[in-house]
């Protein structure tokens, strides 16, 4: 669990709302964010009780970073994996960036193959039909061909298998659909 923080908030400031919350004994996690440069404020908001202190203008993918960056401090604190992370075999799925790293590497996927993906790495070892897969990725008013899911499935082979002519992960249920077996 995490907070952020604005120093400026209108009733109570910031700096008040983290005394409180350490005062409580929790061990949340929280950032400052705001836009009172001075190193005093700083000083001030990490001396309060605040892991991590951000100022104004900040962009997105810096809050993004020090955000993972404490989660993981904390889960490991905790002996926990982030909640946003999928682990099976190889893999490592990040359904915060939406990535897919397999043995460390990237794997490029598109936004069908992710949806794929996280649908199998959720269900592990479950036969999903292909109608289970098509209503989860493509929606249920989808009126496309069914097919659809068997050209992914054999695009995503191609990207994450070893060897797609005897597929360890995606794995077919003959007759019915796939499962992930990673």
């Amino acid at each position: 669990c995490l907070a952020l923080l604005d120093v400026m908030l209108p009733d109570i400031d910031g700096f008040e709302v983290c005394r409180r919350i350490r005062a409580s004994g929790s061990k949340i996690g929280i950032i400052m964010l705001t836009a009172k440069s001075q190193e005093i404020d700083k000083v001030t908001g990490l001396m309060t009780g605040a892991d991590d202190y951000v100022t104004k203008p900040f962009s997105p993918a810096e809050l993004t970073a020090r955000v993972d960056a404490l989660v993981r401090r904390l889960g490991n604190d905790a002996g926990d994996k982030p909640s946003y992370e999928i682990s099976s075999g190889p893999f490592l799925l990040n359904t915060r960036n939406r990535t897919l790293d397999k043995d460390g590497r990237r794997i490029k996927l598109t936004q069908v193959e992710y949806a794929i993906v996280k649908l199998f790495m959720q269900n592990p070892g479950r036969a999903l039909s292909r109608e289970d897969i098509l209503a989860a990725v493509w929606g249920r008013d989808y009126d496309g061909e069914l097919k659809i899911v068997d050209v992914n499935i054999r695009r995503l082979r191609i990207k994450i298998e070893d060897d797609t002519a005897s597929p360890t992960y995606i794995t077919t249920v003959w007759g019915f659909g796939y499962k992930w077996g990673a």
